[in-house]
């Protein structure tokens, strides 16, 4: 059969359909080994083994990649849960609820790298003046901004509209690259800060932020109950 009639009959896609139902044709042919060039991005190698050895110590590369990644998100979560855990404990050594919102304040300055908090209250709720703190009697109607927001229940982070940086953060809105806000359910919500656009991303979970906000709505129960 001619190299002519060949390439009129037999496609390259059927050459590779065989050699996939015929694995073992090197052990038959081991010369073709030595003719064969195998692909690599950084040029040919020597040999099938070669290519296979370094094909095998990518994927293994690849997955100790995968595994230094998991670990660091491992370890950062853990760090964060500690966080969360110093949190909790310093709201519930607060002798007071006014105590207890500056506590919260703070650990989230201090422990969660933010650059500014606001916690705006709804209703009748009332704490002692302060820079970080807002009143809203009017409640969730006189925020038409976070109406979806407010309708879900669920945190959102990431970079916020202006729109919404103004309504709670003001003067500082021009400031802040990246946010998160968490709905503290009929009492308020609770906006954090940073001038890191990338501090807040809206792909983060949210776990750490429903627990936060768990926290400080405990903190608001207790002031409407008069405690």
């Amino acid at each position: 059969m001619t190299n002519a009639l060949l390439d009129e009959t037999m496609k390259a896609t059927d050459v590779a359909s065989y050699l996939r139902q015929h694995p073992d044709l090197l052990t038959e042919y081991p010369d073709l080994a030595n003719v064969l060039t195998m692909p690599r991005e950084q040029g040919a190698v020597a040999s099938l083994a070669a290519y296979q050895l370094q094909t095998l110590r990518d994927k293994n590369a690849e997955l100790e990649r995968k595994l230094s990644e998991l670990t660091e998100i491992a370890s950062e979560n853990e760090s964060l849960m500690h966080r969360v855990h110093d949190l909790n404990v310093a709201v519930l050594r607060a002798n007071t609820p006014a105590i207890a919102a500056r506590t919260v304040v703070v650990k989230l300055r201090e422990d969660f790298a933010t650059d500014q908090i606001r916690l705006v209250l709804f209703g009748n709720l009332s704490l002692p003046p302060a820079e970080w703190l807002m009143h809203e009697p009017g409640g969730r109607v006189a925020m038409p901004e976070f109406a979806d927001f407010l309708a879900h229940h669920e945190p959102i982070s990431g970079r916020l509209s202006a729109e919404r940086l103004y309504r709670v953060f003001g003067q500082h809105a021009p400031d802040i690259r990246s946010a998160a806000i968490m709905p503290l359910g009929e009492y308020g919500l609770l906006a954090i800060g940073s001038r890191d656009a990338d501090h807040f991303q809206p792909g983060m979970g949210t776990t750490f932020l429903k627990m936060i906000a768990a926290t400080v709505t405990a903190s608001l129960a207790r002031l409407q109950d008069g405690a």
